[in-house]
């Protein structure tokens, strides 16, 4: 059976028959499989038993995944619009690290980039319905977006002070030798992280990194409550019923299920 240009672009490109979603199925088991051996390869005792193995795994994963993508740009009805997709420079950063490993050391591990290939399970396993959802919190996130860097300025201005501070309290001899330093430090213990690697050690450096923590279990909460307060307030627009203008008088918070209008009477059917 010949196979036409046509077909074989159904076959790439769409999920709805038998051979498509073989197609898609087998791609996901070779994303999962390159994948498994970058993280396999990158244990020195597994790589020093089974290193050759991994390299000639992962060639063969990467021609797979080049003819992949050589076939997507020729049956695609535009190439262009392709390539500079986000799917299209996925699929192309899926298969360049491999290529650059002849120049960069280790950069064959940067495989492990193919996951995001796995968004097309979306399409593969009918999981359009949370698109919707996805759009809803993309939204939420948008409009709280001001919001959110004027929050990000505010934390920069303290991270800034504090590690100015401490630069001036505690100074080079207890490890604070820069203002960045002091600033790293800040962010680390303001994030409630606390590496460790650099501890104040006079009284007042300790009393201001008091504060610094204090700072931090109450910023953590305002981003959380901005976007929840921004995803409750689009959750509410999406649920309020759309409502309809009279064409007579203009009234313009009517409901869809109203026969009349209030205002004018007239027949809205």
């Amino acid at each position: 059976m010949k196979i036409t240009r046509k077909r074989l672009a159904h076959i790439v490109f769409e999920s709805d028959d038998w051979a498509s979603k073989t197609f898609d199925i087998v791609l996901l088991f070779l994303i999962f499989g390159s994948i498994l051996i970058s993280i396999l390869d990158s244990v020195a005792s597994l790589r020093a038993t089974y290193g050759d193995f991994f390299w000639w795994l992962e060639w063969v994963f990467t021609i797979l995944f080049t003819v992949e993508y050589v076939l997507r740009v020729w049956l695609s009805r535009k190439p262009r619009g392709y390539i500079f997709s986000f799917y299209g420079l996925v699929d192309l950063l899926a298969i360049l690290p491999s290529y650059l490993s002849f120049f960069v050391v280790n950069s064959q591990l940067l495989a492990v980039v193919r996951a995001l290939r796995l968004l097309r399970v979306i399409r593969i396993l009918k999981l359009g319905r949370y698109v919707s959802e996805a759009e809803y919190l993309q939204r939420s996130l948008r409009a709280s977006s001001h919001k959110i860097m004027i929050f990000i300025g505010f934390v920069v201005t303290i991270v800034l002070i504090m590690g100015t501070l401490m630069f001036i309290i505690e100074g080079p001899e207890h490890g604070f030798t820069s203002i960045p330093v002091g600033m790293y430090w800040a962010i680390v213990t303001l994030t409630t992280v606390g590496f460790g690697d650099i501890t104040p050690a006079t009284p007042l450096g300790q009393f201001v990194s008091s504060i610094i923590m204090l700072l931090g279990y109450a910023i953590i909460a305002v981003p959380t409550g901005i976007v929840s307060t921004e995803m409750a307030s689009q959750r509410k627009k999406a649920d309020r019923p759309k409502l309809i203008t009279c064409p007579n008088c203009g009234k313009d918070d009517l409901k869809p299920t109203d026969n009349f209008c209030a205002n004018c009477g007239i027949s809205l059917r």
